[in-house]
This record gives C-alpha cells, structure tokens and sequence, in this order.
C-alpha cells in the first residue's frame, strides 16, 4: 500500500525537520543538560504523546478532506516545500544559535516536565504544519486507504524523531560540552541541517 519512495521520503523528511533546531529539540536538550538525562528522556515522552495526538487528529480530518477535494495535495506540496524553505533560513540565516548552545533552565519534577514536553510539540507550529502540509503530500489517492496511508506514515515519522532525539538526549552533555569550546563547529552543525532542509524543500517542491 505504501510506496518505497513515500517511506524515504517521509524518513528524509523527518531527519531533516528533527536535527534542526526547534521547540522540542531545544527544550530536550536544555532539560538534558542542566537536569540530566533521566530528566531528558521524561520530557521526550511528554513529546511523543503530543505526535500522537497529532497523528490522530490530522489523519481523521485529512482522510475525509483529501478525499471529497483530491486537489488539495498540489497545494499542500508547495505550501510544505515553501515551510521547508522558512525553516532552513531560520537555520542559516546570520547570527542563528546552535541548539546545542549551552543554557541554564530551573530543575522540575516528572510530572511537569511530562507536561511540558507534552506542550512544546502540541505548541510546536512545525509540527503542526508537518502533519498538516508535508506528511500528506506523500498520500498515494490511488493505493488505497487514505487514513491507513496517513497512520503508517505518521508513525514512521514518529519512530524517526523519537530515536533521533533519544539519541540526542542520551548524548546531549557531551556534545554541548563539546561543542561550546569550538565555536566553528557549532556553526557547521547550522549550516549542514538548513542545507540539507534547503534541499529536501526543493526536491519537494517539484516531484
């Protein structure tokens, strides 16, 4: 049901979005660093019951629009590949900071620190608009169910920011510390994920 080339997509996509800087990845790494990692990991599961929460809402609607109005995709492509562009130059643009730049945030319980990785993706615009405009743009009308389509994505997606930022957080200490004596490489580490974003958006826009 699923295309090959939808999985990579979607997985290049969600590489992509997850290693440049943003709400959640900003918010895990700060709770990593001044917390610890235990702190890191309670947090992220606070952000993947918010990418579920998405996923199920945004496939319900979608599933019922795309189908009485199929046009739509075409919109939707160029609307995501445009979002895609914002963020890389949100990412290149002069005088951007790395996520990994150190930061001291207060220590909180689990409880709130549940919460409050919950909220940084529900609040997330790019994750909202990833699941509103680029996710769905890989949605095949002719292979069947819309809404099966959408949920395996998703949940690639999903699988993909999770190990990703599980990683960071595990490793997140070292690599500020790493990072924060060489000044050079924090900017190489800006430069690599908005290209690699500037690409994917234009790889999007005209497939």
């Amino acid at each position: 049901m699923i295309e090959q080339s939808a999985v990579l997509g979607v997985v290049s996509v969600a590489l992509g979005m997850v290693l440049s800087p943003g709400p959640n990845m900003m918010y895990l790494v700060s709770r990593s660093t001044s917390q610890g990692r235990r702190a890191g990991i309670i947090s992220l599961a606070g952000v993947a019951a918010g990418f579920l929460v998405y996923l199920v809402g945004a496939n319900l609607g979608l599933a019922v629009l795309f189908s009485a109005v199929p046009e739509l995709l075409t919109v939707i492509r160029i609307a995501g590949a445009g979002y895609l562009l914002w963020l890389a130059w949100k990412t290149l643009k002069p005088g951007g900071v790395s996520v990994f730049a150190t930061r001291e945030v207060p220590p909180d319980p689990p409880g709130r620190l549940f919460v409050m990785g919950l909220m940084t993706n529900l609040l997330n615009p790019k994750i909202a608009l990833l699941y509103i405009s680029i996710i769905p743009q890989f949605i095949n009308l002719g292979r069947g169910d819309i809404l099966l389509q959408g949920a395996i994505l998703g949940c690639i997606q999903i699988a993909v920011a999770l190990l990703v930022n599980l990683s960071i957080v595990l490793a997140a200490g070292g690599i500020a510390g790493f990072l924060s004596a060489r000044p050079s490489w924090l900017r190489t580490q800006r430069i690599a994920m908005g290209s690699l974003l500037a690409v994917l958006a234009v790889t999007l826009a005209f497939t």
